[in-house]
């Protein structure tokens, strides 16, 4: 390896210590070390130090050329050698281009995770002392479009997805001068190894059974197979898209939205009772029990009026939420609702409040797959549930 000998000039690094503050010390110090290391770059590339006569010179100086360098530390001037040819090349900045890179990318988990591009601008400006514009941010963020789509449209067919969890939530997308909602389709899934996974991601006009089909044939499309089960809200639309494009696959309603639809039509006051005897029902480890527990709720409630809208609610809906009780114990608490897909969700929204309303459907496509995406790496990656 080649032994540099660097000439500093100490005066201007004396100077800097004595009249600046500590971050001006370290630029002027790094400034002078790859001055001098260009400088000896240049040396080795011509075979002649400065004024040396030499028959292994290949070439003539040409003074310098000033350049900046984004590090770390912040914005540094550089005075890069030049040859009368041309030909010679620094690798100062090949070395540190991943600076650049590093502060690109730090620009985009900031988006990312929630920081709104006019705060991004401003702690860029702190940091590397260098302002940058709003759009400047925005276009920064077209880098992460052939990710999102990569990860998108990925093949589902190298593994089996026997529990599928669907849902929608709505979102603020500026289209043609106006505001309109917007709903962000989103299926994770348990594998048959026990790993939950993100399998999918689609924004639509309105939650529908159309637009639920078209979301769920494009999973089949990239190789998702049928499932056993589809844990889902009892939307519909939605019901009525798994029936047609998953033959043969159970629908369990999400426990957690049936029992809150039950409790919401039950009168306030006195009724702890049936109360206690909904809970009863949902605890029952045994499908014998929980179908005698219900007979039993029905009987001793189902002819007070008062209860007979909730009743109706738990009598129509409780077969469809039952249906994990068909499954392996060890699976049961993790299919008996869609409490997973909604933790995601909370974590989605909790990135797009910092936006509000998107530009339009391609931005909130690329922020909410980048915050899938990391979601998945993050939270999904590192848990798993005991084998199926």
């Amino acid at each position: 390896m080649t032994q540099l000998q660097f000439n500093l000039d100490l005066e201007v690094l004396k100077d800097s210590v004595l009249n600046s503050d500590i971050d001006a010390v370290v630029k002027s110090a790094i400034v002078l070390v790859l001055n001098e290391f260009m400088e000896k770059e240049r040396d080795d590339y011509l075979h002649a130090a400065s004024y040396e006569r030499s028959a292994a010179r290949r070439d003539y100086r040409n003074g310098y050329y000033e350049r900046e360098l984004i590090m770390s530390i912040g914005k540094i001037q550089l005075k890069v050698p030049r040859t009368r040819d041309g030909e010679f090349s620094t690798t100062v900045f090949e070395k540190y281009a991943r600076c650049d890179q590093a502060l690109v990318i730090s620009m985009l988990e900031m988006v990312i995770n929630g920081v709104s591009t006019r705060k991004v601008t401003q702690i860029v400006e702190q940091l590397c002392g260098k302002s940058v514009s709003k759009s400047f941010v925005s276009s920064l963020t077209l880098k992460l479009d052939p990710i999102v789509n990569d990860w998108a449209k990925r093949p589902l067919n190298v593994k089996y997805y026997p529990y599928l969890f669907v849902d929608a939530m709505y979102i603020k997308v500026r289209e043609h001068h106006k505001v309109v909602s917007k709903a962000v389709y989103i299926a994770t899934a348990i594998t048959d190894k026990g790993q939950r996974e993100i399998l999918g991601l689609s924004i639509d006009h309105a939650e529908n059974y159309e637009s639920w089909s078209r979301f769920l044939q494009q999973l089949k499309s990239r190789g998702l197979q049928s499932p056993k089960l589809v844990i889902s809200d009892a939307h519909q639309g939605l019901q009525k898209a798994i029936q047609r494009e998953f033959l043969g696959t159970s629908w369990q309603r999400c426990n957690v939205h049936f029992k809150r639809n039950i409790i919401e039509k039950l009168p306030k006051k006195d009724s702890a009772d049936i109360r206690m005897m909904i809970k009863r029902v949902f605890e029952a480890i045994t499908v014998e029990n929980i179908r005698t527990f219900k007979n039993e709720l029905m009987t001793q409630f189902g002819n007070n009026s008062k209860y007979e809208k909730a009743l109706t609610i738990f009598d129509e809906g409780f077969e469809d939420t039952i249906q994990y009780m068909n499954y392996p114990v060890n699976m049961r608490p993790h299919i008996r609702s869609t409490n997973s897909l909604e933790r995601l969700n909370q974590e989605v929204r909790r990135r797009e409040r910092v936006i509000r309303i998107f530009p339009n459907t391609q931005s909130a496509f690329r922020l909410v797959g980048a915050v899938l995406m990391e979601y998945q790496e993050s939270v999904y990656s590192t848990k798993s549930i005991r084998r199926c």
